[in-house]
């Protein structure tokens, strides 16, 4: 139920314009309207596949700790199968640290939140794999949960992994970089992500339809969690109050950009089966088609660096979030390269 984190090592098939104009408020001169930020040319030379490998090994081996093996065995061999999956590329992870990162926090101050949020991104998609819901027999290039593990288990699996989150949250965030309060706020963040208005609205959509219900699926079921990891890394960073609404709405559109862009990709290079499985689900390349879905993709890239406009003040603590952006759109290199 989350914005996809597939790299792939294909070359993009989709080609979005690298500098789209930036919408300024009418206080902004028009001379400086149509021009980019020195700061976005700069995150175009950012080695983001560095950044990202570092901290992803950084990640799985919090992660491999967070999730031991004791008893009930099976329950947590299957939460481990899913948290630990090879194919797994860290992106809320990712994301929650670099925002964070951004007001000058070290990124130790993240890491309990950032592992968090990856077992709340394995959790549901633990779920959302599952016969009733999306009927995927395959995720993060491996048999889904249940196929091995059995419906039963996965089922168990996904509902531990929520709390397990939490409690790892409470119990390893330090005391000395995060204070009890931000620590509150990113938890009553992450449930409300995750609950009957965020990604649990966005599948029941998904599932059972309903009038103009593709962009309210689309934000729910896979703009919630981008926003959410943005936050998070925010709120643990004592950021201001317009900030942390910059950081959500900046995470939202990436977060969906992500889909659209994978929807886009599936449909060009598995049209057949694509559109078999799409039949049950709500894509704006099933709705609206390649054309529509493309200028849909565009103006998610555009309003996501739009936000970060406003990082300015930052200086190049911004350049992963920037970077993101344009990976999301295209995502030209595998970290495994």
């Amino acid at each position: 139920m989350v914005f996809s984190t597939v790299i792939s090592t294909t070359p993009p098939i989709f080609h979005f314009p690298k500098n789209l104009p930036v919408r300024c408020s009418s206080s902004t001169s028009s001379s400086s309207s149509l021009s980019v930020p020195s700061i976005q040319l700069k995150s175009m030379h950012f080695d983001l596949k560095t950044y990202w490998a570092t901290l992803i090994g950084e990640i799985n081996h919090k992660l491999d700790q967070a999730v031991p093996v004791k008893y009930p065995e099976q329950i947590y061999e299957a939460m481990r199968y899913s948290v630990l999956a090879k194919g797994a590329k860290r992106a809320p992870p990712v994301m929650c640290v670099a925002a964070c990162e951004l007001f000058g926090v070290d990124r130790l101050a993240a890491f309990p939140t950032a592992c968090a949020l990856e077992m709340v991104h394995a959790a549901s998609l633990i779920h959302d794999d599952l016969p009733s819901m999306d009927d995927d027999q395959s995720r993060r290039g491996q048999p889904s949960n249940h196929t091995i593990y059995g419906v039963d288990m996965a089922i168990l699996a996904g509902d531990a992994l929520f709390p397990h989150g939490f409690r790892h949250i409470v119990s390893n965030t330090p005391s000395s970089l995060v204070p009890e309060s931000r620590i509150l706020r990113v938890i009553a963040e992450i449930a409300r992500a995750v609950g009957s208005t965020g990604m649990a609205a966005g599948q029941f959509l998904d599932l059972e339809g309903g009038p103009n219900s593709i962009e309210f699926v689309q934000e729910k079921k896979f703009g919630e969690m981008g926003e959410c990891s943005a936050v998070c890394g925010g709120l643990l960073a004592g950021a201001k109050d317009d900030e942390i609404e910059r950081l959500r709405r900046y995470g939202r559109a990436v977060g969906v950009l992500y889909q659209v862009v994978d929807d886009l990709f599936k449909a060009k290079t598995q049209s057949e089966e694509y559109g078999k499985k799409k039949k049950k689900g709500k894509s704006y390349v099933a709705f609206y088609g390649v054309e529509k879905a493309m200028e849909v993709a565009e103006d998610l890239r555009a309003n996501a660096k739009k936000e970060l406009d406003g990082f300015e003040q930052y200086g190049e603590k911004v350049l992963p979030l920037y970077s993101f952006v344009d990976y999301a759109a295209e995502g030209k290199f595998s970290i495994d390269d």
